[in-house]
């Protein structure tokens, strides 16, 4: 559990644990493709001024950044921050804040989060400096709010860049492409979410309609759109090339990723039962083996054949269907720290429900009848 709050925590040296981290996650130059690389990042970085152009391209292309050393000079780079000028320390008090209890709930529950093997005192210092990490953003803007999946990001960026980048690093990336997760309510993230059978449908309508008629929705992928896949990916080095892919392009790339996913695992969703909850269950379960370079070509490809200007009018058509329906016509109501997962299995229960009173409803049937029928036996004996 966090000790944020305690007299005192862990010492450790917290420089050393990244510089760790950096390590395990390091790519050797022992082929010539990483050698060339290598070489092409550090011209891009050292070029007066950086060639964030090329370092996009980079970012893009096989093997992403490399390594956490080039990340942390990169990410600021391919944000348009300048490290060398953030801000002051804020004189607040972070526990002051209206979500901070919540953000202490979600750290101390993040454990899988955190490289494996590592110390508990190592673990303590890092899960400190997420708390901070998360609420001197949230006290820096104060019209974000945030939402259950924030910290699997921040948590990315504090393990690569450390505690006072992230917070500048974060910051940003809060006010452009999370900036529609971090709303009083979901409106926008779901209709961010609307972008994704459009391209499905462009791609394979034979899949879509499938999954058109097992009316499983978006729901699945809320939890890889707002946590860039960190909540559903178990390997740290995945998750960073991740964000290497995710930082050079559109913020909506996480939608081109999940629809080339999707599409990837065509053969294994059509042999579902066409049936909400199995079709959920086999779309929200990433499988750990898929190709993820390849994946990551497919996503850019999509985005290519299908801006997000030419998707706009079906994303807002699809949402205006889903919006007649019961529960999407009630008032928006405040986001609630589970509410994604409530999204998820909401219409799942809905059916579940019905089932169970057709089963109770005969279960009932047979009780009564069974109970007569010993009645008779006892009467003719």
């Amino acid at each position: 559990m966090s000790t944020h709050g305690s007299k005192q925590s862990p010492k450790c040296d917290n420089a050393g644990i990244r510089d760790g981290i950096c390590q395990k996650n390091k790519v050797h130059p022992g082929s010539s493709f990483e050698r060339v690389k290598l070489a092409a990042l550090r011209r891009a970085l050292h070029s007066d001024p950086v060639d964030v152009a090329a370092l996009r391209k980079l970012a893009f292309s096989r093997g992403g950044l490399l390594t956490n050393e080039i990340r942390r000079k990169a990410w600021p780079e391919l944000l348009n921050v300048n490290t060398k000028d953030s801000s002051c320390k804020q004189n607040v008090d972070i526990k002051e804040h209206r979500d901070y209890d919540q953000v202490v709930l979600d750290v101390n529950r993040s454990l899988a989060r955190f490289p494996p093997g590592m110390e508990d005192g190592e673990r303590l210092v890092l899960q400190d400096e997420l708390i901070e990490v998360i609420v001197r953003i949230l006290c820096r803007h104060p019209q974000l709010h945030y939402y259950q999946g924030y910290h699997d990001i921040c948590v990315t960026f504090l393990l690569v860049v450390g505690k006072e980048v992230s917070i500048d690093l974060v910051s940003v990336l809060s006010l452009c492409h999370l900036r529609e997760f971090m709303d009083e309510t979901m409106d926008r993230t779901r209709h961010t979410l609307n972008y994704l059978l459009p391209i499905i449908h462009r791609s394979k309508p034979a899949l879509y309609e499938f999954m058109k008629r097992s009316e499983v929705g978006t729901v699945f992928a809320i939890a890889w759109l707002i946590t860039w896949y960190g909540h559903v990916l178990n390997n740290l080095p995945n998750i960073i090339r991740l964000y290497d892919f995710f930082l050079a392009c559109h913020p909506l790339m996480p939608i081109y990723l999940a629809a080339a996913i999707v599409l990837y695992r065509e053969d294994d969703i059509m042999k579902c039962e066409c049936d909400m909850p199995y079709v959920h269950s086999c779309l929200s379960k990433i499988p750990p083996s898929l190709p993820l370079e390849k994946l990551i070509v497919d996503a850019g490809d999509l985005f290519v054949q299908y801006h997000p200007d030419q998707l706009a009018d079906d994303a807002s058509k699809w949402y205006t269907e889903r919006s007649i329906q019961p529960v999407r016509s009630a008032p928006p109501r405040k986001r609630t720290n589970s509410l994604y997962r409530r999204a998820a299995i909401f219409r799942w229960r809905e059916r579940r429900t019905m089932k169970l009173v057709f089963r109770a409803v005969l279960v009932g049937i047979c009780a009564v009848a069974i109970a007569a029928l010993s009645k008779s036996l006892q009467w003719w004996t």
